[in-house]
């Protein structure tokens, strides 16, 4: 009876690998066409791998909390003829067995060595392959991969200490705690030995593959020039305004609202910088931040800008609580043009957080205190709930007058929550 193999998918448009969270049958079980099989979490959510059509589990070919590339084969599948042919799938030879010839096995053995791999060789050493300059001695068995967010690789770094960085899966933002003894400062592999002997004996808990993406995110962020400016809001009319509201929008969703409409005005606010050129949002889709364990989920209102506050209070609702079980689709965390960050609901006043490296702009709201302010007409001074709003931004497409009216423009307009 034919086999099927059950492979990785490329559950997302930047997913390249993806850690294996539970495996759901066992070998034996029969298994229904688009059953969910295993459970698989990548850098972004949780999601489930399904298989494609009827048949016996025959094989697992792998372990949970192990980490797969996009296209490795994850065990297989034993259908009949018909049903495979109902679901479209080609009909190979059965795999050879130990009784086939000596060529066969080389054959079998060539194509286990390349199983699972981004790229197939021609029988050769990695070492050939890496000497090699004839482009067609490597070819991609998976097309379009991703590099994957845990891959290691920067500037300076020897080929020697690379490898060793390789083999402990390390990336060039871990060297930045090795002091290194080397030419210029640079850190070497007795440096890196040195310092991981020093550590071997401390506590260690092991990174989930959303932490090393936020980290991985995170440090391509910090390679830009970084500012932040910073306001107070006045909350009382908007506090107000929300009570008469159902359902109640949040807060962060009125900075949302009201950031989505500032930049519908002035575009070029939003704008990413690529070489000599800046590229304009065609939409207004906003992100937000939500808090998942190990991580933070960036789920995008889509046309914010063209939505009122009622029209978008479901949604937000909706992704928030898709995004704290880990279940969002990839069009769900599509990167938007901006971000908005609620750090006010930790207790926090002000911030200065950092934008995705995919776009400009984070709007951060900080909590809301009571503040003395001047009122001029009575000539004292009143209490007035306030809180700060901080706006950080790439320095190469804006200055600080441009993000200081474009933050006074997002707080006049949390001021009339009306128009929102």
């Amino acid at each position: 009876m034919p086999r099927v193999p059950i492979t990785m998918p490329q559950l997302g448009e930047s997913i390249a690998e993806g850690t294996v969270v539970s495996i759901l049958f066992e070998v034996g079980d029969e298994i229904d066409a688009d059953t969910e099989i295993l459970e698989v979490e990548t850098q972004k959510a949780t999601m489930g791998v399904t298989t494609i059509c009827k048949g016996t589990l025959v094989e697992i070919l792998i372990e949970e909390d192990e980490t797969y590339p996009v296209g490795h084969v994850l065990g297989y599948l034993e259908a009949t003829e018909e049903e495979m042919e109902a679901h479209g799938l080609d009909i190979e030879p059965k795999a050879k067995t130990n009784e086939g010839s000596d060529s066969d096995d080389e054959g079998t053995a060539a194509s286990n060595d390349n199983e699972g791999a981004h790229f197939a060789t021609d029988g050769e050493s990695s070492d050939d392959v890496e000497a090699s300059t004839d482009p067609q001695k490597l070819s991609p068995t998976v097309q379009g991969l991703p590099v994957p967010v845990s891959a290691a690789g920067a500037s300076y770094i020897s080929p020697r200490l690379r490898a060793r960085m390789q083999d402990l899966d390390l990336s060039s933002a871990d060297l930045s705690a090795v002091a290194g003894t080397g030419a210029a400062g640079r850190v070497t592999v007795h440096d890196l030995e040195r310092f991981l002997n020093a550590i071997e004996q401390k506590q260690t808990i092991k990174a989930s593959p959303m932490r090393v993406a936020v980290a991985d995110s995170m440090r391509r962020s910090w390679s830009r020039p970084l500012a932040t400016v910073g306001s107070p809001v006045a909350l009382e009319n908007l506090l107000k305004h929300r009570k008469a509201q159902d359902p109640k929008p949040g807060p962060a969703l009125y900075a949302l609202r009201a950031l989505a409409l500032a930049l519908k005005d002035s575009p070029q606010y939003g704008g990413f910088l690529l070489g000599r050129r800046i590229i304009l949002p065609a939409t207004t889709d906003i992100g937000f931040a939500v808090e998942v364990p190990d991580g933070v989920m960036v789920p995008v209102l889509k046309n914010a800008a063209d939505r009122t506050l009622a029209e978008l209070t479901d949604d937000y609702g909706r992704l928030v609580e898709k995004a704290r079980a880990k279940n969002l689709s990839a069009e769900e965390i599509a990167p938007g043009v901006a971000t908005v960050t609620n750090f006010g609901s930790f207790g926090i006043t002000w911030a200065t957080p950092i934008p995705l490296p995919e776009q400009n702009l984070v709007l951060g709201l900080g909590a809301g205190t009571k503040r003395p302010v001047w009122d001029e007409e009575s000539g004292t001074f009143k209490p007035v709930l306030e809180a700060e709003l901080t706006l950080s931004f790439d320095h190469r497409v804006l200055d600080g007058g441009h993000a200081g009216r474009l933050l006074q423009r997002v707080a006049a307009l949390m001021n009339t929550p009306e128009k929102l």
